[in-house]
């Protein structure tokens, strides 16, 4: 039996793919708490849990829209871009905003909060591919937007790590290609 789930862990990893193409059903009930959980897992040197997740779903997606194009306005975007952020959410049928809640640690810098934030992120999105589900972590230049940090209440040391799309892939999961990782080794 533990083989058995070492294998299937493994190869969840080995077959890790981001799907674009997202459709409801979204993940909701346990499943959602086990991809919330995942993401609570994550690698976290002095316990400081230094992650919140801001979920939107339904009217919560047109709200992030809004929020993401009243940001990108007050930014100085161009009138499309302003256009097409408020119809980013609209990609999938739940979003996560993953946020690192950076806080003051004399051994851990806000580096180290980023990096186990960020990792919360895949852990995330591998238990939503573990259980049937798709996703994809979306990036850009509004998650550094203060102005955007503001809306959604974050504080100055706050940061936006990216943006958890999930929701049943609307098109077949594509395997990805064998990477030679002798390209990105060096022995030491």
């Amino acid at each position: 039996m533990r083989v058995d789930m070492n294998q299937a862990a493994l190869s969840l990893l080995l077959t890790r793919s981001s799907c674009g193409l997202l459709q409801a059903p979204a993940p909701s009930g346990e499943v959602l708490e086990h991809i919330l959980q995942a993401g609570l897992r994550a690698p976290d040197h002095g316990h400081l849990q230094p992650f919140q997740f801001l979920l939107a779903s339904g009217e919560g997606l047109t709200r992030l829209g809004e929020l993401l194009a009243d940001s990108a306005a007050q930014d100085g975007a161009a009138e499309e871009v302003v256009e097409r952020a408020a119809q980013l959410p609209l990609r999938a049928p739940l979003v996560i905003t993953v946020v690192a809640k950076v806080k003051a640690h004399s051994k851990v810098p806000p580096f180290e909060q980023h990096l186990s934030a960020g990792c919360a992120v895949m852990a995330m999105q591998m238990a939503a591919q573990a259980q049937g589900f798709g996703g994809i972590w979306r990036s850009g230049p509004l998650m550094y937007s203060r102005k955007l940090h503001e809306s959604l209440g974050l504080e100055e040391q706050d940061q936006i790590v990216g943006f958890l799309y999930l929701g049943t892939p609307a098109t077949s999961l594509r395997m990805p290609s064998f990477v030679n990782s002798a390209e990105f080794v060096r022995w030491i």
